[in-house]
């Protein structure tokens, strides 16, 4: 059975097209998965595990957790967009959440996991605020306050982070070499699997003599894609 790997859903009620592709995706060729991982930004936005009870929230929780008790077994990492996932959100969808990095052996083959925003250090704005936001003095201070008010502040920061990636050169907003072969290294080697760049593709690099492949995610903007693995290799998959 095959391991699926996917990541930068963006789900969210004003994409009802995406959000079919999606819930088709769980009712189908998920379920015939040994294990389906989503490596970040499932959703738009998550201001906190008390907006569970939102309807359109409510769906994809429901469909995930119905997906996974069929079968698969279901990870899901952080993202930029959605770091506020928490144990309550985790225990309604029957889902694991993993580490920003995560480790597996995949089909015999040491394959390292990430959203993919920590390899991107060229952007060093983006960084220190990550690091603030990740605090958890500020994700205490964050989730102390009314959930319309955190709602407001989210709809503040993303509109302030289109500007910013308005101004940015596009090379600085994807990963880093050298991070990647740091990432690699420090792992083990010989596969990286992440998203966040939105830039589907495999690349193959050379770190420290060995042959490594470092595969990207589609995104779910316009069409929904998977990283399908099983003991012969991976593969893009459309949706």
């Amino acid at each position: 059975m095959p391991v699926l790997f996917i990541s930068d859903l963006h789900l969210c009620a004003s994409r009802p097209e995406i959000n079919r592709v999606f819930f088709e995706f769980l009712r189908g060729p998920a379920r015939k998965a040994k294990s389906i991982y989503i490596l970040g930004d499932l959703f738009e936005y998550w201001a906190g595990d008390d907006d569970l009870g939102e309807p359109f929230n409510a769906s994809v929780v429901g469909a995930l957790a119905e997906c996974s008790r069929a079968g698969p077994s279901l990870h899901i990492m952080h993202g930029n967009r959605d770091f506020l996932l928490g144990a309550d959100f985790a225990a309604a969808c029957n889902a694991r959440l993993v580490d920003d990095p995560h480790s597996l052996d995949l089909f015999k083959t040491r394959t390292l996991l990430m959203h993919g925003d920590t390899l991107c250090t060229d952007d060093v704005d983006y960084q220190r605020f990550r690091a603030e936001v990740r605090a958890p003095a500020w994700r205490k201070e964050f989730l102390s306050s009314p959930l319309a008010v955190r709602k407001e502040r989210i709809g503040a920061l993303r509109a302030q982070s289109e500007k910013e990636k308005r101004r940015k050169p596009p090379e600085i907003m994807d990963v880093n070499r050298g991070a990647v072969e740091a990432m690699l290294r420090e792992h083990g080697y010989p596969r990286l699997i992440h998203g966040h760049t939105h830039r589907p593709a495999r690349h193959e690099l050379r770190v420290d003599g060995r042959v490594c492949e470092r595969w990207v995610l589609p995104d779910w903007y316009k069409s929904g894609g998977a990283l399908v693995c099983d003991d012969k290799g991976c593969q893009m998959q459309n949706l």
